[in-house]
């Protein structure tokens, strides 16, 4: 009888069981990576979503809903929103046991842990509508808050080091101080007794914290460009603490003494508060100034520019003008002084009156210089010896007031004429010496200038009625006549003769003793009305 072989076993042939390993090494290969893109054999539903930025979102993130994953992220691509910025397009992949997808549900993207994996929330909405399979959810309905990873992010990696560096120091710090800490929780309940209140006005609206902190980050940020100068600052106050403590019981003593320091401070403060209340309003109100001394500050610091070696100049100064000061003391306290000063004092107050008169006659007139012309001119006559003084006899009429006769008081009219001279009249209308200014201070030199006053006429046509002329006293006529030579102003510019007076800064007197012009009295021709 023939023997049938045996049937070969499978593990008997290498290349088969190779084959089988093979295949089920590529099976578990396949379902792994579409465990990361949806469960095979599992039916889904897909789902457009816009959302404001990507957050690091990978394909594979889960989505979850109440704590459990119910899909993951298929696809993520860059869209631009309805807002007309660039956001990001995710398709997720939603198992089809949760149902319809209501048209109010929401998203949110959260950290599934502190390594930056994501994942995506979603939360159901109550809408009666429902999303198609593949239907877009808009972006107003996704929201990406600021995650842990993009708090730490913000920090360059020098700041990092610091803070962990400070972590370190304060763990050491707290695990060396068990026994304070101890201590600490003990008495926490009397400090957050007394902390209370001090909250409650912190979190009063009238306390302005809110400000309180804008103002520090102005003032972080005004004294930022002086960090060096700061940092500087620390360092020499280490220097300060290390000499401190060279004498522990100088700084023992010293805060021995604080308890009653601050109690007089305390004193004190409570009679200051009506000065600070005054200086608040005060500052209040200088704001305004404030404002403007923007503006000014650049002729000010100027000036201070310029005052400055002035300043420094001016102790020199005041060395010699001690000196001056002691001779003026030694001069004060002399016997003689008092007499010296009551005899300046007459002096002045006698050629005071008199300069106030004649000074516009010099000033305003000329007479000093049209004096001396004339003088010179009046020493001219040629003789043997070189020149002598011109001189003339006149033969004056006999008669009242007449140019020869003593005690005249008028001008000669002809007068009573007497026949020892062949009864001849003689007229003399002549100027005399007026007024250099009038009382309201424009020049009026008429000397030489106007003939005849207050008439054009030299002779009367009645002759009997000669004696009844007004006679004149005050010799300018109803408007001034001017200064008898050319003045200029400060320019080169002739002045106006009309509108000419006493140069500014000095004072006059129309008549001797008379007030000056700040009280003018006018003065009227005898029988004026």
């Amino acid at each position: 009888m023939g023997r049938r072989s045996p049937a070969a076993s499978i593990a008997a042939n290498p290349v088969l069981v190779g084959a089988v390993t093979t295949l089920v090494v590529i099976v578990a290969v396949f379902l792994a990576y579409n465990a990361n893109n949806g469960l095979p054999f599992v039916p889904t539903r897909s789902l457009r979503v816009h959302i404001a930025n990507g957050a690091e979102l990978v394909p594979g993130n889960e989505v979850r809903s109440g704590g459990f994953r119910i899909g993951v992220v298929d696809e993520m691509k860059p869209v631009r929103l309805a807002n007309g910025r660039i956001g990001a397009e995710l398709h997720l992949k939603l198992d089809k046991k949760i149902g319809a997808v209501p048209a109010d549900t929401t998203v949110t993207i959260r950290p599934r842990s502190a390594l930056g994996l994501k994942y995506v929330e979603f939360s159901k909405g109550k809408s009666t509508r429902t999303l198609a399979d593949g239907a877009l959810l808009p972006e107003r309905q996704t929201s990406v808050p600021v995650e842990l990873d993009q708090f730490y992010n913000m920090f360059d990696k020098p700041t990092r080091k610091a803070a962990q560096t400070n972590l370190e120091g304060f763990g050491n710090a707290f695990a060396g101080r068990g026994e304070d800490l101890n201590r600490f929780i003990a008495a926490a309940p009397a400090l957050f007794g007394h902390l209370q209140p001090v909250m409650a006005n912190l979190a009063d609206p009238q306390t302005n914290l809110k400000d309180f902190f804008k103002e520090l980050g102005d003032a972080a940020r005004i004294v930022a460009p002086v960090s060096k100068v700061n940092a500087n600052l620390f360092t020499e106050m280490a220097d300060t603490f290390e000499a401190w403590s060279r004498d522990p019981q100088a700084l023992k003593d010293t805060i021995a003494k604080q308890p009653a320091t601050l109690d007089v401070a305390t004193h004190s403060l409570r009679v200051q508060r009506p000065f600070l209340e005054h200086t608040a309003s005060f500052s209040r109100d200088l704001n305004a100034a404030a404002g403007t001394l923007q503006g000014a500050l650049p002729p000010l610091n100027r000036a201070l520019e310029v005052g400055t070696p002035v300043t420094r100049r001016s102790v020199d100064l005041n060395k010699e003008l001690q000196g001056a000061m002691d001779a003026l003391r030694s001069l004060s306290e002399a016997p003689t002084t008092i007499g010296a000063l009551r005899g300046l004092t007459d002096t002045v107050s006698t050629l005071q009156p008199q300069l106030r008169y004649l000074g516009p006659y010099v000033t305003v007139c000329n007479n000093w210089n049209m004096f001396w012309t004339f003088t010179a001119e009046h020493f001219t006559a040629p003789d043997s010896t070189g020149g002598a003084e011109r001189a003339l006899l006149n033969s004056a009429a006999t008669q009242d007031d007449g140019i020869g006769a003593q005690g005249a008081n008028e001008f000669a009219h002809g007068k009573n004429v007497l026949p020892n001279n062949g009864g001849v009249p003689n007229y003399l209308h002549n100027n005399f010496y007026g007024d250099a200014v009038t009382p309201d201070g424009k020049a009026n030199c008429t000397i030489g200038q106007q003939g005849y006053p207050w008439s054009s006429n030299p002779y009367d046509p009645s002759p009997d009625k000669t004696y009844k002329r007004v006679a004149v006293d005050h010799p300018y006529q109803d408007h001034p006549v001017g200064p008898s030579y050319r003045q200029f102003d400060g320019a080169g510019h002739g002045v106006g003769l009309n509108t000419d007076a006493v140069p500014p800064g000095e004072t006059f007197t129309a008549r001797p003793g008379g007030r000056g012009v700040d009280t003018p009295v006018p003065i009227k021709p005898a029988g004026a009305p």
